[in-house]
């Protein structure tokens, strides 16, 4: 996803944390804005900075199942953040043919290795979160992982379909 943060004007929340601050000088590299914090630690300063960020002109992008996990269970955050910004969801599912991966990651991150295909698929919007809805909802917890188990599940189909 690092290679369309400048195109898109990606902003996205980077832990507090080591491997955080690696994050944040990384995106900034790459043309992203950053607001630090997670939902351990920060989590208000860092809500407070991505929307300024998105108000600022950014387009959000963050992990939704936050620093530690689980993976793919998707937490409140995105869906408070789609109330205050009146903005739909969208989930994206990324898929590389070859990868170095890092097996003691919580989240499986790889990177892509050199000439590697990557495939994003992004999905059908989800409304944006009204007022009257509960972020804490478990249902939207529910509909949104299962948007991002689907359009992973597309991207690794559309390499598998495209083996050359």
């Amino acid at each position: 996803m690092l290679s369309i943060v400048k195109r898109y004007r990606i902003a996205t929340i980077a832990s507090q944390s080591k491997d955080g601050e690696l994050m944040a000088t990384v995106l900034k590299w790459m043309g992203a804005k950053t607001s630090r914090g997670s939902s351990s630690r920060g989590s208000v300063q860092a809500l407070k900075g991505l929307l300024r960020l998105v108000k600022d002109g950014g387009n959000c992008s963050f992990a939704v199942d936050g620093p530690k996990g689980p993976l793919h269970k998707v937490k409140p955050g995105v869906f408070e953040l789609s109330r205050m910004i009146h903005g739909p969801i969208y989930a994206a599912g990324v898929y590389v043919d070859r990868a170095i991966h890092f097996p003691k990651s919580w989240n499986k991150t790889f990177l892509p290795k050199p000439f590697a295909k990557v495939v994003i698929v992004w999905s059908e919007s989800l409304p944006p979160v009204t007022k009257e809805q509960d972020p804490r909802n478990p249902d939207l917890a529910l509909e949104l992982e299962s948007l991002l188990h689907r359009t992973r599940e597309q991207a690794a189909n559309f390499i598998a379909d495209n083996k050359t």
